[in-house]
């Protein structure tokens, strides 16, 4: 089931602090009001190029949100404090927190879709109830603050991938700034998504 999406870009904003052109965390929002309303578990998925530093410091501590992350080495980008492999989670949320950085420029579809899959097998052993994408399409070739090399095809595949996980999903868009391929790229993501099998 595809829920609906909501604008702009928040994953760079968390509790007490406002960065990457983000001041309320719509990723985190929707999730603490799944929650509130009765689900157990929500997986945050932020497939942004910048890590969203923002959502992972609001549930760092909690094992009811996992959050994981596919983005840009921060040793060499945005925000470059936050985002590393080794960060897992602290109390509760030990083991509740997946980042994988990817290096910058040198970043195809097929390494990033390994990246995706490996993400997608945490999310399923989490069982969420519903997953919360945060789409970042500054993972494009062509993006002026990005350094990945995914193509405009290449979103087909992760709507599908995306689509495989089972999961209501709820869009909530982030970066991306290279303006006259942006609507193709979210349509071929969603696109993907709505194909049937």
């Amino acid at each position: 089931m595809l829920l609906p999406s909501v604008a702009p870009p928040g994953h760079h904003a968390g509790r007490d602090l406002m960065g990457g052109y983000c001041y309320l965390n719509n990723a985190a929002i929707a999730a603490q009001h799944l929650i509130d309303q009765g689900q157990g578990r929500i997986a945050i998925l932020d497939l942004d190029y910048h890590h969203g530093n923002g959502t992972q410091s609001i549930f760092y501590h909690r094992n009811d949100v996992l959050f994981a992350s596919i983005h840009g080495d921060p040793d060499d980008e945005y925000p470059h404090y936050l985002g590393f492999a080794d960060e897992t989670g602290e109390d509760q949320g030990q083991g509740y927190n997946l980042n994988i950085p990817l290096a910058l420029g040198r970043t195809s579809w097929q390494q990033y879709r390994q990246a995706l899959e490996t993400c997608s097998q945490r999310i399923d052993k989490f069982s969420p109830d519903t997953l919360v994408v945060s789409l970042g399409l500054d993972t494009y070739s062509d993006d002026p603050l990005g350094e990945f090399s995914l193509q405009s095809l290449d979103y087909l595949e992760m709507g599908r991938i995306l689509k495989s996980m089972g999961l209501p999903t709820l869009f909530v868009f982030e970066g991306g700034y290279a303006v006259e391929a942006l609507g193709e790229n979210t349509a071929n993501v969603l696109q993907g998504f709505e194909q049937k099998p």
